[in-house]
């Protein structure tokens, strides 16, 4: 039987997420994930045991640890498939953040989540400077946050299962390779996380045509509020304007999306 710590509900519900009832949500997401390595950070025994739990029932390998020490230790051994990381571990209220900061540097396309009691926009959007590709705070329904690590999936597999003709597009000063995960802009690569090259391929792969948030969201398969899609998209800029000063091809359409201009 679930239990509920503090703002982590885990308690039965009747609700329903998609039209899908919670069973059949779990059969459809659980497929065949027995290859899918994810390691959780938590320090608190009762909730780290209750998603481990979750995760495992859905055919998930789940590694837990309950410091940064330890799970550093760990990944610089071997990296997973996906990392769920609290923000404040122990005493160390930044640890979450740091380690999201040293992953990036030992990996650009490792999908990232952060899982924390945190909900302010400010450490939201910390959480997403710093390179995850994901923020869900412990009062998500559990179902809904098995959507989401499924949707994190998903976006890898489509690496593996896009057509050869699809997978290397030049527009211009742009070039996209979705097997490496790879742009580059005017010769020069663009260091983009996972979420963050989905974008890019999706405004890109038909310039001129405007592509609104639930748009976007939909072809990266994220699941965001509005400000954060905002967030992905400044840091987008951002990294193309560090290699081009001069780099205007991504156009906010007011009321409507954003749209790549070749």
């Amino acid at each position: 039987m679930w239990q509920e710590y503090g703002n982590f509900n885990v308690r039965r519900q009747s609700s329903t997420l998609l039209g899908y009832s919670r069973e059949n949500i779990t059969t459809v997401i659980a497929g065949n994930n027995m290859s899918r390595h994810i390691v959780l950070v938590e320090d608190e025994p009762g909730i780290r045991e209750n998603y481990v739990d979750a995760l495992r029932k859905q055919n998930y390998e789940v590694t837990s640890y309950e410091n940064k020490h330890d799970a550093m230790l760990a990944f610089k051994s071997g990296l997973p498939d996906l990392v769920l990381l609290d923000i404040g571990l122990g005493d160390d209220a930044e640890a979450g953040f740091d380690m999201c900061r040293e992953l990036r540097h030992l990996s650009l396309t490792l999908p990232i989540i952060f899982l924390t009691a945190r909900d302010s926009d400010i450490d939201a959007i910390s959480g997403l400077r710093l390179g995850a590709d994901d923020y869900i705070t412990k009062d998500i329904n559990i179902h809904q946050l098995l959507a989401r690590i499924a949707a994190l999936f998903r976006r890898v597999d489509a690496i593996k299962e896009s057509g050869k003709e699809d997978r290397r597009i030049k527009h211009n000063d742009l070039m996209m390779d979705v097997d490496c995960l790879l742009i580059e802009w005017k010769g020069q690569r663009i260091e983009l996380t996972l979420t963050e090259f989905w974008i890019v391929h999706s405004l890109a792969r038909i310039p001129g045509h405007v592509k609104n948030r639930e748009q976007l969201m939909s072809e990266a398969n994220i699941f965001v509020d509005d400000s954060t899609v905002t967030s992905h998209m400044k840091r987008i800029r951002k990294k193309f304007k560090e290699t081009d000063k001069e780099f205007d091809c991504i156009e906010t359409m007011y009321g409507m999306g954003y749209r790549w201009n070749a």
